[in-house]
């Protein structure tokens, strides 16, 4: 499958991001920009540094001024070229294996939204350049992560975590220096965890049976209060309590819009129903899945406290916070606020991050993803779902009957009788497939996981 926009950038095998197709989208993108400065990043795969210089000379030939930005996490790169009214591209595959790379774009203000993507997959159809008569500037950037770091000790202060001790599980995340940064400046103890020179893909939406039994014993051998992570190019937040029990990232959202007096909520249809009976949300508003869906809705309420946050954690920043120091609005998704705000959420209620999380309305949701799948089985499979609806009741005979069923995204099914909602979605550019479940327990959504996965699985091997 050629490279192609999913629910947040363009991604593709490394062997298919040749020289030629990079270097055509980025002088795609380049004539869909208003202005002449393109800011890059990158994460830490091994294919990043290549294709970074790629994107280089193909935006200096275009007569394009580049800012190279280096190794540094997405949400830093945006707030840095945002600040600068710059564009911007990321080169990473967030949170899928190396062997898979891809671009985020990025405007002066902010992410590419559904209806720039079709504008630049049209001009890279075309082999659209833009007109020029000159050869941009290079210049390096390395004090964009600095900035980035000064933007979190500024805002919540530099004893916001003083007497926690904080594990940072580094693994191939681009900001683990960053996260230890930050967390010292807050006043934190740090403890640094299973550093990798090889690529590690951590799914902080799907965190891995083998990656919960470390956090688990890490938290009881160092006496942890919490461990942080990122994915790989640090959009999507990881952060567990002192059992090692990972806190889900649409839980983390919740935690993070009460402590930052958000009163509307933008977020995608796969996120825990938990966020609409929140007392303090005047207005929740439900989307498809990605951030340029969820952008795409803050936009609606630009006027009030908006925020924006997806399951797998990545939060969206849409007003001017009031905290030690106001902190601006960054509406791209970023990893760091949902981490430090429920870290100090929990700090200045004197408690601990599980009995913060014990306090909030009991709602459970479990995620997991099938791997290597034919996509145009996939795609047959749930377009029966969505067209017959015997073949749909059939399906899910087993959980019980549909009391309600949701086509904004793939398809999300309600159960009336036991409260429980499986929602099923294909990855828009990975061959993957996407299990949401949610129940009144926490066993209980884990059991219909993992049931669902095995019928979904049988299913499409058939």
């Amino acid at each position: 499958m050629a490279p192609a926009f999913g629910t947040s950038g363009l991604r593709g095998l490394v062997t298919e991001l040749t020289d030629e197709l990079v270097s055509d989208y980025v002088n795609a993108f380049l004539t869909t920009v208003d202005c002449d400065t393109l800011y890059v990043g990158r994460d830490l795969r091994p294919s990043s540094p290549e294709i970074s210089s790629v994107v280089c000379k193909t935006a200096l030939s275009a007569g394009v001024d580049v800012v190279d930005c280096g190794a540094l996490g997405t949400p830093a790169l945006a707030l840095s070229s945002m600040n600068a009214g710059a564009a911007a591209i990321m080169i990473t595959g967030s949170h899928i294996p190396a062997d898979r790379n891809g671009l985020k774009f990025y405007l002066p203000h902010g992410e590419v939204l559904k209806d720039d993507e079709a504008k630049i997959t049209q001009a890279y159809s075309m082999k659209a350049k833009r007109p020029t008569k000159s050869v941009g500037t290079l210049a390096e950037m390395p004090e964009a992560e600095k900035r980035y770091i000064d933007r979190y000790i500024s805002a919540f202060g530099t004893d916001a975590l003083s007497g926690l001790r904080v594990g940072v599980y580094r693994h191939s995340s681009v900001a683990r220096d960053t996260m230890e940064a930050i967390f010292k400046g807050l006043g934190a103890e740090i403890v640094p965890l299973a550093h990798s020179d090889t690529f590690i893909p951590v799914d902080t939406e799907a965190v891995d049976p083998e990656t919960r039994t470390l956090l688990q014993s890490w938290c009881e051998e160092f006496k942890l209060d919490a461990i942080a992570s990122t994915d790989g190019d640090a959009d999507r937040p990881m952060l567990c309590d002192a059992t090692g029990t990972v806190i889900p990232g649409d839980i983390l959202g919740v935690i993070t819009s009460k402590f930052l007096g958000a009163t509307h909520v933008v977020t995608p249809v796969s996120s825990n129903d938990m966020v609409r009976q929140i007392p303090e949300f005047e207005k929740v508003d439900l989307t498809r899945i990605g951030s340029p869906f969820v952008i795409a809705g803050m936009q609606n309420f630009s006027n009030k406290n908006v925020v924006g946050f997806e399951a797998n954690g990545g939060y969206l920043l849409g007003f001017t916070a009031q905290l030690k120091e106001p902190l601006s609005p960054l509406p791209t998704r970023d990893c760091m606020l949902p981490i430090i705000a429920s870290l100090a959420a929990a700090k200045s209620q004197g408690q601990s991050l599980v009995t913060l999380v014990n306090a909030l309305p009991p709602c459970f949701t479990a995620a997991d993803r099938l791997k290597n799948i034919d996509k145009e089985k996939a795609a047959a499979f749930l377009e029966r779902l969505i067209t017959d609806e015997t073949i749909k009741a059939d399906f899910f005979r087993f959980v019980g009957p549909i009391s309600a069923t949701d086509l904004t995204d793939g398809i999300r099914v309600e159960f009336g009788e036991t409260g429980e909602v499986v929602h099923l979605r294909p990855s828009g550019n990975a061959p993957e497939f996407r299990v949401y479940t949610q129940a009144k327990t926490k066993d209980a959504a884990s059991v219909l996981l993992k049931s669902m996965l095995g019928k979904v699985e049988d299913t499409l091997q058939n």
